[in-house]
């Protein structure tokens, strides 16, 4: 969340699915966002602290191991429905239709395919930058050559075959890179829509500005919690909103204290960013043992003090909100590939897009496997989302104008300046926009989306019930048969193991941050724009974001406003 702002065609999102830090010329390395996070308690056992405190799931290093034989069997028993006859001719029958198939295949072949790329995607077959409808396996590659210029063993097939004959084509894709990053475009005027965003409006929603000491991006969407008090809060990026550098993690908007004006909207409950793809998806996604998705999300509980009259469920700049769609993996691959969203943030305010791929793979030097679930692509060669954006809520537009736009992600990352996908001949590359799956993301963190004001009031009214005491009754008449209340009370964010499924939560290790206010501190980590305390207040301090994919990019540097201008520039994140 930096101040920082970038024009469309510069650097877009903090942290992408296919651009990931150190680049070299010949291999891009596709990184994650960053370390490890510490904590001040961890669990490798799933048990939770005896406090409020509010947590961070990690996928644990013991299950990992656990599942490496379930995974190695997984595949073991793929190769046997597999025909040896059709192995080595191009299959003619039974073409991919689904994107369980196609995820099915390509993780048949990921050993072949990660040999000879970047990173691979799921989708349809791109021709001069137009979508087909001829599913694909999309590999992204840092120079497309004649087939003559290359070795055998460097060739990828034209089609690949998975269990039961299924097949799809093979699309390759340049990936360009760029030496030197391109300096940080002067900030762009502020339209209308963008300063209410970042606190000239009346009211807080889905696309404004919310800030933590030292990072800003975008408010996600209104969310409640499923456990406990049945809080309710907002849900935005793990990188925007956890900084463990501080004891307490509290998000304010439009700016903190230490910055200018702005309002305390609460603390984080619970956050994660890493998710074993097995968990994410349903079934094993790759070879490797280690394995990720990423799942970037944070839920901030709203203070009690906060006037809830100012919090409104529309997004602005688009209006009411339908329920969250959800990807099913056994839906038709064109259910969700070439569909038609939008978002509005922070920095780039209302902007227009396609998903143009799912699913998109990416190793980094370690060979720890990542995944993310959408790119997505801006019309007309302009960027879908800039430095700050970060946390957006992507929404499904759809044909039907009468249909209200179904949320779907939220966007985590984007385009680096060092590289961008070729996805035209003789135009310029285009931007690209990473996301988080929405509904997968809710459910991880047991949240549920608030689309209507009148579902918000309910909701609170819910919450105040659920953290109201209990008290005995020395009415008759008010007593129930037993003559006492009883009430269960679960500490808040955590989770009971006991209750939940078998093996739902015993692969996680929750990270605890200790509490130092009344409300449970909020914890960020990963892509947000930072900014130097020194010169925050301008935000003309400019910091490097780590960009997540194929490592396509760098981290983005962050603008700040002029000085003198007491909101937050842009920056991803």
């Amino acid at each position: 969340m930096d101040s920082r702002f970038h024009h469309s065609g510069s650097t877009p999102s903090e942290e992408s699915a296919l651009d990931m830090e150190r680049i070299c010329c010949n291999h891009l390395n596709l990184a994650s966002t960053g370390p490890p996070v510490q904590s001040f308690t961890t669990t490798s056992t799933g048990q939770l602290s005896e406090n409020n405190a509010a947590y961070f799931s990690w996928p644990t290093s013991s299950r990992l191991i656990d599942a490496a034989e379930d995974r190695a069997n997984y595949f073991g028993n793929l190769l046997k429905v597999v025909s040896p006859e059709t192995l080595n001719r191009l299959p003619t029958v039974q073409q991919a239709t689904t994107l369980l198939e196609l995820m099915t295949i390509r993780a048949f072949h990921s050993k072949i395919l990660r040999r000879c790329s970047l990173g691979t995607a799921i989708g349809f077959r791109i021709r001069r930058g137009l979508l087909t409808d001829i599913p694909a396996i999309l590999v992204f590659v840092a120079r497309k050559v004649h087939r003559q210029w290359l070795t055998h063993i460097q060739c990828l097939p034209s089609a690949l075959e998975g269990p039961g004959g299924v097949w799809c084509d093979v699309d390759v894709v340049e990936f360009s890179y760029y030496g030197a990053p391109a300096s940080t475009p002067k900030e762009q005027l502020y339209s209308e829509l963008v300063d209410d965003l970042r606190g000239s409006g009346l009211c807080i929603g889905s696309g404004s500005q919310v800030a933590n000491q030292e990072t800003f991006g975008t408010l996600g969407a209104i969310v409640k919690s499923r456990t406990g008090n049945r809080q309710v809060g907002f849900l935005t990026n793990r990188h925007v909103a956890v900084n463990l550098d501080y004891p307490n993690q509290k998000m304010f908007h439009p700016l903190p204290p230490c910055l200018g004006p702005g309002v305390y909207l609460g603390a984080v409950e619970r956050a994660t960013s890493f998710i074993t793809d097995e968990r994410w998806y349903g079934i094993f996604a790759g070879t490797n043992p280690e394995t990720f998705v990423r799942a970037d999300g944070a839920f901030i509980a709203f203070d009690e003090d906060l006037n809830m009259s100012n919090v409104t469920t529309s997004v602005k700049g688009i209006g009411e909100i339908g329920d969250v769609k959800v990807i099913d993996l056994q839906s038709p691959i064109n259910s969700l590939i070439g569909k038609q969203v939008a978002k509005v943030g922070r920095s780039s305010g209302l902007t227009t897009g396609t998903i143009m791929a799912y699913a998109l793979e990416y190793n980094d030097e370690k060979g720890i496997c990542f995944f993310t679930d959408f790119l997505v692509v801006g019309e007309n060669q302009e960027t879908f989302d800039l430095e700050g954006d970060s946390g957006s809520l992507i929404l499904l537009t759809g044909e039907n104008k009468n249909e209200k736009p179904q949320p779907i992600g939220i966007i985590w990352g984007g385009t680096a300046n060092r590289g961008r996908l070729k996805l035209k001949v003789g135009q310029p590359p285009e931007n690209w926009t990473s996301g988080v799956d929405l509904g997968r993301l809710l459910d991880l963190l047991e949240l549920d989306l608030i689309t209507t004001n009148q579902r918000l009031t309910a909701a609170l009214q819910d919450q105040r019930h659920a953290s109201a005491p209990v008290f005995d009754s020395t009415v008759a008449e008010s007593s129930p048969p037993n003559g006492k209340h009883e009430e269960d009370h679960k500490p808040l964010g955590i989770i009971n193991l006991e209750e939940a499924p078998r093996g739902e939560f015993m692969n996680e290790e929750h990270q605890f941050i200790e509490s130092f206010s009344v409300r449970s501190p909020v914890f960020q980590i990963g892509k947000s724009e930072t900014s130097n305390a020194s010169n925050l207040s301008p935000l003309k301090h400019e910091a490097q974001e780590i960009s997540v994919s194929l490592q396509l990019g760098e981290p983005h540097s962050k603008k700040q406003k002029p000085s003198g201008s007491s909101s937050l520039d842009e920056n991803h994140d």
